[in-house]
């Protein structure tokens, strides 16, 4: 099993270098991916830029000949992620660490976010202060700011790189059993309008042989969950709180794609759905709300959120597209739909309540969603007791049948 280095040989040899010397002097193996494209490589690399540009699609001459930056960035990233993919599945990667400006980082991290949650992931990089997002994604990629330039070796650059290639020898070769009494993972989606029914559910899962995973929606988070649907981590899914369908439809802040609510359909596990915060777009600041929505209904969550409430037109169109996505599934889902409120907010008396937007949502998921499309309503709102425990009753029976078949 390799740590494996991905850089730019052809600029960044004497650091990359220095990289695998200090792995090497923990008795660790090395497998060195050359990302470069200016130039040949200082030293011989086990992967070669050739090798990389060919997985990416091209040929490291058409991208010399072409000479666009981004086209080349964005080539060996594609085919570096190839390539550390094959490594992964062939059992010789067992960590991966790229160090370099925004170019290489994008490279490493592309090829990082191809790889499994749970695999070593480090980037030391001049971009690690800054907005990260685009570089992490929803993958576990931990970030190193390198504080100065990565621009040859000094007292400052030798001690970060060390301390990075240090602590991938240390993520790598730490042995921790993580099936020691391994359960079914549940995974739930939560928002602070929705922590009480989760926290009910959680409990009463645990209680009853589960281990839960539980994603706050707040768009990388639905992302992050939907992602590890698809690796095969999460066995069934209670998904609370599908508020991130609000933002993508209306135009907010913290929506996961058009995709979200797909995966679980996709895998064909168990998905049990509710309404959980729908009736909500989220913002930044006051100062950041488009002007087209001055004349709607707000609640400033906090200095940094603002909350604005959904229209009966909006939920309309947003229980729809929810029912229509779980047409989809081909796995056992259920909905359950709790008539008195959608939130802490929601219920009678609360800032939000609107009961005509809630009906225009419940009815469009009665009228769109198939008949093998299981649907609960109860006279509660959605942080009742009653209304947890029904849900993480109904995610159990689930899967307990599905585990039988």
């Amino acid at each position: 099993m390799s740590i494996v280095i991905i850089g730019t040989l052809d600029t960044k040899s004497e650091e990359i270098g220095f990289a695998r010397d200090v792995i090497e002097a923990q008795d660790g193996e090395v497998h060195i991916i050359d990302a470069g494209v200016l130039g040949e490589p200082e030293f011989a690399p086990d992967t070669t830029a050739d090798e990389v540009a060919e997985a990416g699609g091209t040929s490291i001459e058409s991208l010399r000949e072409d000479g666009a930056r981004g086209d080349a960035v964005d080539v060996m990233g594609r085919g570096a992620a190839e390539i550390a993919q094959q490594l992964h599945k062939e059992g010789v990667l067992s960590g991966v660490l790229g160090l370099g400006g925004s170019g290489n980082t994008s490279i490493a991290t592309t090829a990082m976010r191809a790889l499994p949650v749970g695999i070593p992931k480090l980037v030391v990089s001049t971009m690690a202060s800054g907005d990260v997002e685009p570089y992490v994604g929803v993958k576990d990629i931990t970030m190193m700011y390198s504080v100065a330039d990565i621009e040859g070796l000094n007292r400052l650059s030798r001690r970060i790189i060390a301390n990075a290639a240090l602590a991938m020898v240390g993520m790598v070769e730490t042995d921790v059993d993580m099936e020691i009494d391994k359960k079914p993972t549940i995974a739930i989606t939560m928002f602070g309008v929705t922590t009480p029914c989760v926290r009910r559910a959680r409990e009463y899962l645990e209680d009853h042989g589960y281990e839960t995973i539980v994603f706050h929606a707040t768009g990388t988070g639905g992302q992050a969950m939907e992602e590890l649907v698809r690796e095969g981590v999460i066995d069934g899914v209670l998904d609370v709180t599908t508020t991130e369908w609000a933002d993508q439809h209306v135009g907010g802040i913290l929506n996961a794609g058009p995709d979200r609510l797909s995966a679980p359909g996709e895998v064909g596990i168990p998905h049990v759905v509710s309404t959980g915060a729908l009736d909500m777009v989220n913002f930044g600041p006051p100062e950041s709300v488009p002007d087209e929505f001055s004349d709607r209904t707000f609640y400033q969550h906090n200095p940094q959120v603002t909350l604005m409430r959904t229209t009966p037109e909006e939920t309309a169109a947003i229980g729809t597209i929810i029912a229509e996505k779980l047409n989809e599934a081909t796995g056992p889902t259920a909905v359950y739909l709790p008539l008195n409120g959608i939130s802490i907010l929601d219920i009678e008396g609360g800032e939000f309540n609107d009961p005509a937007a809630d009906e225009a949502l419940f009815e469009a998921i009665r009228e769109t969603r198939n008949d093998d499309i299981e649907l609960v309503e109860m006279e509660t709102d959605i942080n009742d007791d009653a209304f947890a425990v029904a849900l993480a009753k109904a995610v159990d029976e689930l899967v307990r049948e599905s585990d039988s078949t």
